[in-house]
Order: C-alpha cells, then structure tokens, then sequence
C-alpha cells in the first residue's frame, strides 16, 4: 500500500533553498510505514492540478489498495469564477474521488489547513465556504474527510498567539538563506510545524484503516 499525495503549498516538499519551510506532506512518511508519495505543489489548484497532467500522473502509480489524501483550497478559493466553492471547486474533487475509486483505491479529502490569523484569542476563517463544501462533499459521496481547518484552528487557539507562531515561517533576518532580511508567513509551515500536520493526518489515516480493516472507506470525519 502506498499514500499519494495530492494538494499545494501547504502539502507539498520543501523547495532547495527555502529550508525550513515545509509542507505536511513532506513529514507524512516519519509517522507512516508505508511509502508516501508526494504530488503537491505551490500555487495549485484543483484545475491546475489536473491541466498541468499532474493528476494523470499520480493516477499512474496508483494500485489497487492504495490511498490518495487530496487537499486543496487555498488557491481555489483565488479563482470564484472558475473554482466556485459550490461549483468548479467541488466538480473537480468530486472527479479526482470518482478516478481514485475507479481504480480500487481509497479517497480521503481534506480541508484545508487555517491560516494562523488571530483576532484576540483566537483564530479568524479565512477559506469561506470551501471548507463546508468539502465536508458536504465528504458526506454526499462516503469519503473520509480529516478536517485540517478545525483541527489547525483548534491547534492555534490551543498554543496561543504567541507559541503557534513557531509553527509557521517567521524567520528573523538572518535566519535562512531564501529570506535574509526574515519573514512572516502565517500560511506555510517552518518543519516543526508540518510535523505537527503530519503527525494527525498519519494518526487519522490509521484510524481509517483499523475501522475499514485497510478496505475501501466507507466515510468518517477527523477532527481534532
């Protein structure tokens, strides 16, 4: 069994030079045992995903058993005319779920990860409607659904302003070679942080695995 993996930025490895910044995906395999693949990549949408041939390569390697993790919305939610949340947006991860259960394997969708934008104590929404669309996307097809915006939410508010900042990249000026005079990201994740991710999508995965006995998914929510 392999996990592919299918996102943006906020999933995808870590570029040379831009250590330590990192997507989840980039740690998935410290907390799996089986191999990870990872397809994600900056600025990706639904629709870019599957126009640049992306998908169809992923779709490639994947066998019968395996499991495919799709998160995407950051980008989408860019791009209403297209990628409405209600429309293009969920059109194309309703397709991505369909080619993965085409080939015997199992769909798990995931919201995206919040951006760490506090307002006093706690943390603001930034993805609109996407999030709910993909849960009621979940439920209307039988997907298992990880729900990375409550659980990072819930994982921000937890540490509190001050301490969920280490999880994301704020560099001070100096600190890495991509960013000399420093940066504040409140988006993408320093390592650390994606190891944070990682560790709950892996908890979640085997979750899904123990409850199904590694059968396909028959649909169930992951929180925090």
């Amino acid at each position: 069994m392999t996990y592919h993996l299918a996102g943006d930025s906020t999933v995808a490895p870590m570029k040379a030079g831009e250590e330590p910044m990192a997507g989840w995906g980039e740690c998935l395999d410290e907390f799996v045992s089986a191999p990870v693949l990872n397809h994600a990549f900056g600025g990706a949408t639904t629709e870019s995903f599957l126009a640049s041939g992306t998908w169809g390569e992923l779709l490639t390697g994947v066998a019968d058993g395996d499991t495919v993790v799709i998160q995407f919305g950051h980008n989408d939610q860019k791009q209403p005319e297209l990628l409405a949340s209600r429309g293009g947006y969920t059109d194309r991860l309703r397709r991505m779920v369909a080619d993965v259960r085409e080939r015997g394997s199992r769909p798990v969708l995931c919201t995206s990860c919040e951006r760490r934008w506090f307002d006093g104590e706690r943390v603001t929404p930034t993805h609109g409607d996407y999030p709910n669309a993909v849960r009621d996307l979940a439920a209307e097809e039988g997907v298992d659904l990880i729900d990375l915006t409550a659980f990072t939410t819930w994982l921000y508010e937890d540490l509190g302003d001050e301490a969920s900042a280490r999880l994301l990249s704020h560099y001070a000026p100096g600190e890495t070679v991509a960013w000399p005079e420093g940066l504040v990201d409140d988006t993408h994740f320093r390592v650390d942080g994606a190891r944070r991710i990682a560790r709950f999508v892996a908890k979640s995965l085997r979750a899904i695995e123990r409850r199904d006995g590694d059968q396909p998914a028959k649909g169930s929510t992951f929180t925090a």
